[in-house]
């Protein structure tokens, strides 16, 4: 898992990126994948990095989500809980395999969220686009520069999608303006 060095305090960013969020505000951001991206906003300050599920040649087919979910456990134990967690939703996939591996991931995902009573909501692609970028269809680069315009610096596209999630999501309280 990979973090920045320094994390960005919500009274450090721009007005317009905080929207109505609180600094008590407890919400995970993630772009689901074998290298899935995530953003939090806990206690004022916003973190975000990437963390690989990728299988060693020992695993077996669901070691990736049992990693997944302990990842998830882990976090909320560090964190004091979570108030909400924000996923991209996606619709459509390149290839048979990606979209079993979102369909693995987006099932524990929810299971969890299930059993653990953390609301979540899925976020359309074309809606964390749109707001990054003012394109439903801007492809990775431009949200990747998007993200860094606004004082980011994200290693790779999957956690700057999920710094996007996480802005739309203090921004639009959820999609409710």
């Amino acid at each position: 898992m990979s973090m920045h060095p320094s994390p960005v305090l919500v009274a450090d960013c721009q007005p317009a990126s905080i929207g109505s969020a609180s600094a008590g505000s407890s919400i995970l951001a993630l772009d689901l994948g074998t290298t899935t991206g995530w953003a939090s906003l806990i206690g004022g300050i916003i973190q975000s990095g990437t963390v690989s599920f990728r299988p060693s040649r020992y695993d077996g087919g669901g070691m990736r989500y049992l990693r997944f979910q302990r990842w998830l456990d882990a976090l909320v134990h560090d964190n004091d809980g979570l108030a909400a967690i924000y996923f991209e939703e996606v619709r459509r996939h390149v290839g048979t395999d990606a979209a079993h591996l979102y369909g693995g991931f987006l099932a524990t995902l929810t299971a969890w969220c299930e059993r653990e009573q953390v609301a979540y909501q899925g976020v359309p692609v074309g809606t964390i686009k749109r707001f990054a970028t003012g394109k439903g269809n801007a492809d990775k680069h431009a949200v990747l520069a998007a993200v860094t315009a606004r004082g980011f610096r994200p290693a790779d596209d999957n956690e700057a999608d999920a710094i996007a999630i996480l802005l739309w999501a203090m921004e639009t309280r959820g999609g409710v303006l």
